[in-house]
């Protein structure tokens, strides 16, 4: 089976402070994925979330990280910028 890489659609995505969260689905893989990238880091990651968890995910992404045993910068805590 061949799963067309343009098969994704944004749900749902928010920015702020340099960080930006986004939430894809794919209805040919059956698949919904959450984007995190940190500007102020220069990293991110993406993780699987079952379809159910999905907004949840969206709103706490680096609680999600944590249990999948994904770090992100030297501390999980974000601190503001002055």
């Amino acid at each position: 089976m061949t799963i067309a890489t343009n098969d994704w659609k944004e749900l749902a995505s928010r920015e702020g402070d340099g960080l930006a969260v986004s939430l894809f689905w794919s209805k040919a893989a059956d698949r919904v994925t959450l984007a995190v990238a940190d500007q102020n880091l220069d990293e991110e990651f993406h993780i699987n979330i079952a379809g159910a968890h999905a907004l949840d995910a969206f709103y706490h992404p680096f609680a999600y990280a944590a249990v999948r045993g994904l770090g992100f910068g030297q501390c999980h805590a974000r601190v503001p910028r002055s």
